[in-house]
């Protein structure tokens, strides 16, 4: 019997080598996108050896598209927008306006036509989310003003290119027959593209803001979590698949707006938790598809063009985004910061040359130099950021790191403000404690802030993180977030800076607390096990039923 398909080769195939290719390029401090952008090169048709199915690797990246636009969505932060909108809304929009025009010169140069042109210049105009948020996040830099500014700047080109991919195939069908029709047919489907468009939106906004939370209340009340994870990826797939086919707009549009309204809920953070394993996953065979249709000859046959692609991105629109920030009157190190923030091209750039490509309006050596681009930016960006955007201490000095006014030695360091850090951090606040906590997701890190919590968003795996939460000065840490393994990773960094502090750790399983306990966690506190031993006690001390049938009501326990 035969055990392997083409799919199941694809699949097996595309994640093995990017792993390999990711690792290598985590080792290297680069992007690990690239290491899957080149995994798709190693098993595409262009290099020797095992060649993945072409086609079934390009509906996988379907579904990674609609799943990268649905998280997209679940971070969208209207609040965050608005609060650099002076700066972002017309920096961003002179900025991709700038770089699409250079485009459509580099493309007029080669000789690939207008729209073509037009295609390639919004390609190089966009950065990556990715790329983006991982290097803010580890210079410490994502809460200052520099580092809104680029994210708010993110935010704005990432609506931009959500229109531009529901306008292109109109344009396209429009320029493909603007030879034999009028105005009136030319403006006909543009027209007919907005009614859809907005008839979708209003679907969303008036129905949808109901349903899909009501829908998820509903689920959260059955209590199953496998229920709650595919009620998630049924709305992000449903959505965007009814929204093609009900209202023909993109895949992308209705995933985005899914992962919007869905973001609005109280639930955003639990959806983003439980679908986050499958997003990733099919977000790296979306990264290996687009490397497996780059041609690496291109480099050879075109390197003027691939030489003009990587100027644009690394220095051309760069240029533009600092200038424009210091046009504005800010600091020249803000400018520097969201001007290295811009310097490459990622997720929306290889959505548009893929789309381009199908529509045939952007010709095969154009996509193949904007891959090629795009891997060289995104293993360039470590780099310039380590030149020009500094760290979280040259920032502004109201964002500073904590002053040992706001951080007393003794204090506690609490890793996770989800459902359990955020009840620790309560009895904390009312006992009168000190204490520190390390975040990495923007949202808690808000609310936690809204509360008076002192927080130090970042990962607890890198040294300067614990560094600014004052490891050196603690006297415990608590290590509050719900993956025991990499718990123990937390605990020999910390260590490694504090040799005597008291560890205490959470786990889920068994497997879990003999693993903290071999790392050298002082206490394990394993869920189940104290929830067991909290009920025993009750059940030992609780009169009997007949004794307290007039009882009002339960009395919660907090475990």
């Amino acid at each position: 019997m035969l055990h392997h398909t083409p799919l199941i080769a694809t699949i097996v195939a595309g994640l093995v080598v990017a792993f390999v290719m990711g690792a290598i390029a985590h080792r290297l401090r680069v992007s690990p996108i690239a290491g899957y952008l080149l995994a798709g090169v190693l098993v595409g048709p262009f290099t020797p050896g095992f060649v993945a199915n072409a086609g079934l690797a390009n509906e996988l990246a379907e579904i990674g598209v609609i799943l990268l636009m649905f998280g997209v969505g679940l971070h969208f932060s209207l609040r965050d927008l608005l609060a650099v909108r002076n700066i972002a809304v017309p920096g961003a929009i002179v900025q991709i306006t700038v770089a699409t025009l250079m485009g459509m010169g580099l493309a007029w140069l080669t000789g690939w036509g207008l729209l073509a042109g037009f295609v390639f210049g919004l390609a190089l105009s966009v950065a990556s989310t990715v790329v983006l948020l991982r290097a803010l996040q580890g210079r410490d830099i994502v809460q200052t003003e520099r580092g809104r500014i680029a994210v708010g700047w993110l935010i704005v080109e990432d609506l931009v290119m959500v229109l531009a991919l529901v306008l292109l195939p109109v344009l396209a069908g429009i320029m493909s027959g603007a030879a034999e029709s009028g105005s009136a047919s030319i403006l006909q489907p543009l027209l007919a593209t907005f009614l859809k468009v907005a008839g979708f939106i209003a679907l969303m906004l008036i129905v949808g803001r109901r349903v899909i939370p009501w829908a998820l209340q509903w689920v959260v009340a059955t209590g199953s979590r496998e229920l709650f994870r595919l009620a998630v990826l049924a709305i992000a797939l449903g959505v965007a698949f009814g929204a093609a086919l009900a209202f023909d707009v993109s895949f992308a549009l209705g995933a985005f707006f899914a992962g919007m309204i869905l973001g609005e809920t109280s639930l955003s953070r639990r959806a983003t938790e439980e679908t986050l394993p499958l997003r990733d996953a099919f977000a790296v065979l979306f990264f290996v598809s687009v490397g497996m249709l780059f041609n690496p000859s291109v480099v050879v046959q075109q390197p003027l063009a691939l030489l003009g692609t990587v100027a644009i991105i690394v220095f051309g629109k760069s240029l533009a985004a600092y200038l424009i920030v210091h046009a504005w009157g800010y600091p020249r190190q803000t400018g520097l910061t969201v001007a290295a923030s811009l310097a490459q091209i990622g997720e929306f750039s290889f959505i548009l040359a893929s789309l381009g490509t199908e529509l045939e309006i952007l010709p095969a050596a154009a996509r193949d130099v904007i891959l090629a681009g795009a891997m060289i930016s995104i293993f360039l960006n470590p780099f310039l950021f380590s030149l020009t955007a500094g760290r979280h201490d040259e920032a502004e000095p109201e964002r500073g790191p904590i002053t040992p006014a706001q951080m007393p030695p003794g204090h506690i360091i609490l890793v996770g403000y989800g459902r359990v850090g955020s009840m620790i951090g309560a009895e904390f606040q009312k006992l009168g404690k000190a204490f520190i906590v390390i975040e990495d997701q923007g949202d808690v890190v808000r609310r936690a802030r809204e509360e008076g919590v002192t927080v130090i968003e970042g990962n607890a795996l890198e040294a300067r993180t614990l560094v600014s939460a004052g490891i050196g000065s603690a006297s415990k840490l608590l290590i509050a977030i719900p993956a025991g393994f990499e718990g123990g990773a937390i605990l020999q960094h910390a260590r490694l800076l504090n040799a005597t502090l008291p560890v205490i750790a959470r786990a889920h399983s068994q497997d879990e607390v003999e693993y903290l306990t071999r790392a050298g966690v002082d206490h394990v506190v394993m869920g189940e096990r104290e929830l067991a031993n909290r009920m025993m006690q009750l059940s030992a001390t609780m009169a009997p039923a007949s004794n307290v049938s007039d009882a009002p009501g339960a009395t919660v326990t907090p475990t």
